[in-house]
């Protein structure tokens, strides 16, 4: 399935509007990318990615990656090391189950969108928004068709209908 059969370019523009809105109360940079393939560990594929976009790359390392490898059935919410040292343990995980019903209902767009609204408030609470705050990262959903994940240690395998989410 291409990109354009999971998130149609009408859905990609609704995500792209959702993280916008979400970021005007939030100092935090909202990413979301989507594959096709993930044979290893998620966590693992997400982490490769969030280096690979360079999302470390925010001046309060304040970003967050959305993963979801759609064809897998396996999605990720990885946070920076600014976020990761700020929130509490399973910060992420309300989202990751709001997230894991709208894809198994076939709703892919509308559970980005709201996790994205969602994250966002949840965000403003840690790093709230600045006046003079820029958008250091695109808010365009970013897509691969990569299989890279051949040299991962697949110690976390399990592809049951986005069951291993961490």
């Amino acid at each position: 399935m291409a990109l354009a059969d999971f998130i149609p370019s009408e859905g990609q523009r609704r995500i792209a509007d959702a993280i916008t809105a979400a970021e005007r109360h939030t100092t935090g940079e909202i990413c979301v990318h989507v594959t096709p393939r993930c044979r290893g560990n998620v966590m693992k594929r997400a982490a490769r990615t969030f280096n690979r976009l360079h999302l470390y790359s925010t001046k309060r390392r304040n970003a967050v990656l959305i993963f979801v490898a759609y064809e897998a059935r396996k999605l990720a919410i990885l946070g920076d090391t600014g976020i990761n040292e700020t929130v509490p343990e399973g910060f992420w995980d309300n989202e990751v189950d709001e997230l894991t019903r709208y894809l198994k209902a076939g709703r892919p767009v509308d559970g980005l969108c709201e996790i994205i609204a969602h994250m966002g408030e949840r965000l403003s609470e840690f790093f709230p928004g600045e006046r003079d705050d820029e958008n250091e990262l695109s808010n365009e959903v970013t897509f691969d068709d990569l299989d890279d994940d051949d040299d991962l240690d697949d110690d976390h395998h399990d592809d049951d209908d986005y069951g291993n989410m961490e």
